[in-house]
């Protein structure tokens, strides 16, 4: 089976803990660790820990940090040949501070510099896309490196899936959104892209925006996580739409569930599973990760067995 060819950047995410009650505006003792992440990255490891192979197209440096980022990537079967070097400014850093319930309450990005990345993806991107299985592409990277991607996909008929991030990119181009085969989100990015304020809508009525306004933006099939009330999920194409509930679990850390949902339910549809079934292995793939510490859900190689006929 040829890879999925996840393009994006790597972070190291500096996060704190505290030991009580989180007070934003004091001093808080808790503790500090520093983990391999970003949405992208963590989407690479979500699918080596599950036995799904998988090539990171990004930049890194010659850094202790950066050579760290690649050689653990390596260790753990991401295939990291299209990782291109420089000597500084490749990894971004995310500095995130939790609350005593293990929730993110506030956080600082730096983004890596994307110039090297753009060169690369100008220079082999066309090689890499013709020889992948399918596409994850991290969208609000660059305008550039997007429209460079997608042009790829549509010339050798790859199916694309979608990373957002901050929505510089798709703010400006909401047109790339009808050019993948399916946008996830969640409910404050799926909002700012609508133009509305979905944070107390349930699952019924977000089904109803997501229905009216894909259409309305041409978007093929769109999913959206709702936290505590789980995902919704409809498909132009096919028609086919409901509501998946989240999994119960013990919560220890939410960082990287957002990815991992996205990671098992790209992961399903590349299996050919229907977009219910897939939202179904993305919950459950979250579930996995809010109960560890680290960004990524454990290794797992057997996690698709249950939902196998």
């Amino acid at each position: 089976m040829a890879a999925t060819a996840v393009f994006g950047v790597a972070f190291v995410d500096v996060k704190g803990f505290p030991f009580g009650k989180y007070i934003p505006t004091g001093t808080n003792l808790g503790n500090v660790k520093i983990v391999h992440g970003g949405v992208s990255r963590n989407v690479c490891e979500d699918f080596a820990n599950v036995g799904m192979p998988v090539d990171f197209v990004s930049v890194a440096d010659h850094t202790p940090i950066g050579l760290d980022v690649v050689d653990h990537l390596q260790n753990i079967g991401v295939g990291t040949d299209h990782i291109t070097m420089v000597p500084s400014g490749g990894i971004g850093m995310w500095l995130a501070v939790m609350d005593e319930k293990g929730d993110l309450a506030g956080s600082t990005s730096q983004m890596p510099d994307l110039e090297a990345l753009e060169s690369f993806i100008g220079a082999r991107g066309e090689e890499i896309v013709k020889n992948c299985e399918n596409i994850v592409l991290e969208i609000d990277t660059n305008e550039a490196i997007s429209e460079k991607v997608l042009s790829l996909a549509e010339k050798y008929n790859k199916k694309v899936y979608v990373i957002v991030g901050n929505l510089s990119v798709i703010g400006k181009r909401p047109d790339f959104l009808s050019r993948v085969d399916c946008y996830i989100c969640n409910e404050i990015e799926a909002g700012k892209f609508f133009g509305m304020n979905l944070e107390e809508y349930k699952p019924e009525q977000m089904l109803e925006v997501v229905i009216e306004k894909s259409a309305e933006l041409k978007v093929p099939s769109m999913v959206v996580t709702m936290g505590k009330d789980g995902a919704v999920f409809y498909d132009s194409r096919t028609g086919e739409k409901g509501h998946c509930p989240c999994n119960p679990c013990n919560l220890v850390d939410t960082t990287g569930a957002g990815d991992a949902f996205l990671s098992g339910t790209v992961m399903g549809l590349t299996r050919g599973y229907s977009l219910e079934k897939a939202v179904k292995a993305g919950t459950f793939l979250a579930s996995a990760t809010i109960q560890v510490a680290e960004s990524s859900c454990p290794k797992n190689p057997k996690f698709f067995d249950q939902f196998e006929d």
